[in-house]
């Protein structure tokens, strides 16, 4: 007990020393959790992808498009349980800053495959019956204020025109990190319009999603839907969703790699400024820790002193950029909901920044511990300054 009233009485000592080191002990460690909540949240759609689902697209790149005919050919395959499909519309709505995905999608088979977006029976009975309408997530129906009967004109990209919907539902994710921004609507809307104005770009759809019985026979299915469609003009790549997810993702690994090297080299930028302070607090004290071996004081208890100032100073500093990465992750996911729908602060980036934090207070305190240990009576009493 009194070493330890004795290492909080050290580590105030000097007000503004401790303060700017615990504040800027609190800034990397704010950094460094941000940094590695937005790498896994980049791997989000990866994690959250279903076993039981696999997406067809062709096999050339997706952005060409596949006949709506291979449909009723995949439904045929053995152990596939429903089939749906959809299109990237790439509208936009008023300006290019308003970014959101959107779909044009089979509205029944589509929402039964995707059980995580939750629409209430009123709402999705309304979608389904309205050719116009439109379901959309809470968190984009909140950043534009729509309310379900809204009209919304979309500005066509891929399909140029002035495209109406109504909103018929608003939907809400069955879980925390379910995507809650995204907007929907019926393909056979979007078809009718091109069999009138493009004929050539009716018929046509970006990807078919599949729901499969067993997943264990994901593999099998997938060789056997794209067996199907070999040397045809239309091949088609066949995988699970997660490896659907994990191909965007892939662009963009040595980005990834970038950020998580950040984050490093943040903690050991902080680490060499708190060895720093903590070799500062050594070289001042050399006397103090030379006056208590005489009085009595083994190295080891010098030792601890001096550590447990370090850690004190660190795991403060850890706890409060703790408490800033909630309000900054609060801020992203409410100002830059676009890019990063979801913005949540797992459990384990806690205990990962609460051990950083304490790690840089273990590394910072190892040779003024090392000194305080050694250092002899005579050598400190003779240290002058």
């Amino acid at each position: 007990m009194f070493l330890l009233k004795f290492i909080f009485r050290n580590a105030f000592r000097h007000k503004l020393r401790t303060f700017l080191t615990v504040v800027g002990v609190a800034v990397a460690i704010l950094a460094f959790g941000m940094l590695r909540t937005l790498v896994g949240l980049w791997y989000l759609g990866v994690e959250t992808s279903s076993a039981s689902r696999l997406v067809t697209r062709n096999a050339i790149s997706l952005i060409f498009p596949l006949p709506i005919s291979y449909e009723e050919r995949i439904r045929q395959v053995s152990g596939v349980k429903s089939v749906s499909f959809g299109s990237w519309f790439g509208g936009i709505y008023i300006n290019e800053k308003n970014f959101f995905a959107n779909f044009a999608i089979d509205p029944k088979s589509y929402l039964d495959l995707y059980p995580e977006f939750v629409l209430s029976p009123a709402e999705r009975l309304a979608f389904l019956r309205d050719r116009t309408g439109a379901v959309v997530g809470a968190k984009t129906a909140e950043r534009f204020g729509w309310k379900v009967g809204d009209q919304v004109v979309l500005k066509g990209t891929i399909y140029p025109g002035q495209w109406e919907f109504v909103i018929r539902g608003i939907y809400h994710g069955a879980r925390k990190n379910t995507d809650e921004t995204q907007f929907f609507f019926h393909w056979d809307y979007l078809n009718e319009t091109l069999k009138k104005t493009v004929p050539r770009q009716a018929d046509e759809v970006g990807y078919y999603v599949i729901g499969v019985k067993n997943p264990d026979r994901a593999a099998e299915i997938s060789k056997a839907v794209d067996a199907l469609f070999q040397n045809s003009l239309a091949e088609t790549l066949t995988e699970t969703e997660r490896a659907f997810q994990m191909s965007f993702v892939s662009m963009t690994d040595a980005l990834m790699i970038a950020i998580q090297i950040v984050s490093y080299v943040v903690i050991v930028i902080i680490m060499v400024v708190a060895a720093n302070t903590m070799a500062m607090t050594a070289r001042e004290r050399i006397a103090e820790y030379a006056t208590m071996k005489s009085l009595g004081f083994g190295g080891t208890h010098i030792a601890i002193i001096v550590f447990g100032e370090s850690l004190l100073i660190t795991a403060l500093g850890g706890v409060l950029g703790i408490g800033m990465t909630f309000p900054a992750a609060h801020w992203v996911e409410t100002q830059l909901g676009q890019f990063f729908p979801v913005f949540d602060i797992s459990p384990a980036t806690i205990w990962l920044d609460f051990g950083a934090a304490l790690l840089v207070g273990a590394v910072a305190a190892i040779f003024p511990t090392w000194r305080g240990y050694t250092i002899k009576v005579a050598d400190g009493l003779r240290r002058i300054g």
